[in-house]
């Protein structure tokens, strides 16, 4: 059976929850991860409905295979963490922007018909204004967030060049179930709500007025899939997905008490370099021209991230 669809990544957060929408359509799914920062597990109960390629595409050897039959490319493979790209960012430059370079150029050999891209709002950095829009000039803090905008100008230029399809998404402080808690380098929900079920005190960098637009990963989901099927002018652009709704770290603290009915023990900490200080969407191009519209909102994605950390520790 021709596999459409490949997965970049699929072993990830984001990229397994794509998984498991696809694999419910009933399409074709491969997936391809080193397992850097993916966990196998994530995919365990597909594992019999997706062919599963344990590589790097940042070696071009494995991407030149991965996409062989392929006519939707999901791009979610990375090493998402500024932090990360901070401390070594080579390493991270291979992963995030050789990786994405090397695809690019197979699916370009393969006559791959679109490439949706995982692109990152790190790219707008700390400019003042709010929301963020697509048009505003990027200024990139870290080295993660300039090898992300990295990829989207690579996407642009294979589109413009070559005719590839590509359509980037600037995904907004994404969180959801199955997000690992435990890393150095996790995001803040799944690392607030572990700490508040231990009873362990939590910390902020910062004074937890920065703000965030948190996007459940569902709605992130459903925008890959709209970004695949969108017809018209939807190819060779980028969008904002977020909520276009923020949320500052202490109120976030607030409704995770509410949710958990606990009270946090709060340690505030000197706020990290590379951390931009409030961060909003613009929604409009991918309401536009994708057909996106975020349908759970911020508090209902914390109460089913929630539920599933709960029911995950019993």
């Amino acid at each position: 059976m021709l596999t459409n669809y490949l997965i970049t990544g699929g072993a990830g957060f984001i990229g397994s929850h794509l998984v498991r929408r696809l694999v419910a359509q009933g399409v074709v799914v491969r997936v391809v991860d080193n397992l850097s920062t993916g966990q196998l597990d994530r995919l365990e109960d597909m594992k019999g409905s997706i062919e599963f390629v344990e590589g790097d595409v940042s070696d071009d050897r494995v991407s030149d295979e991965v996409v062989k039959g392929v006519q939707y490319v999901f791009h979610q493979a990375a090493i998402p963490s500024v932090q990360r790209s901070v401390r070594d960012p080579i390493a991270t430059n291979r992963a995030n922007v050789t990786a994405t370079l090397n695809l690019l150029e197979s699916c370009r050999r393969a006559g791959v018909h679109r490439f949706v891209y995982a692109a990152s709002s790190s790219a707008y950095g700390d400019t003042e204004v709010l929301p963020k829009v697509e048009s505003m000039c990027p200024n990139p803090l870290s080295p993660y967030a300039l090898q992300k905008l990295v990829g989207e100008h690579y996407c642009k230029l294979y589109y413009e060049l070559y005719g590839l399809e590509t359509v980037c998404l600037r995904y907004f402080n994404v969180f959801g179930p199955n997000q690992d808690p435990h890393s150095e380098y996790s995001a803040v929900i799944p690392k607030f709500i572990s700490g508040l079920l231990a009873k362990e005190p939590i910390t902020v960098y910062g004074d937890g007025e920065q703000s965030r637009d948190f996007t459940y990963v569902d709605n992130v989901v459903e925008a890959n899939l709209l970004a695949m099927r969108a017809e018209g002018d939807a190819a060779g652009k980028v969008y904002n997905v977020g909520c276009g709704e923020r949320i500052s770290l202490n109120n976030l603290i607030r409704l995770l008490e509410c949710i958990l009915n606990v009270n946090a023990t709060v340690n505030y900490a000197k706020m990290r370099s590379g951390d931009v200080r409030h961060s909003l969407a613009d929604i409009t191009l991918a309401c536009r021209f994708l057909g996106y519209t975020p349908e759970i909102r911020a508090e209902e994605g914390l109460r089913r991230t929630v539920e599933a950390m709960v029911a995950a520790t019993h």
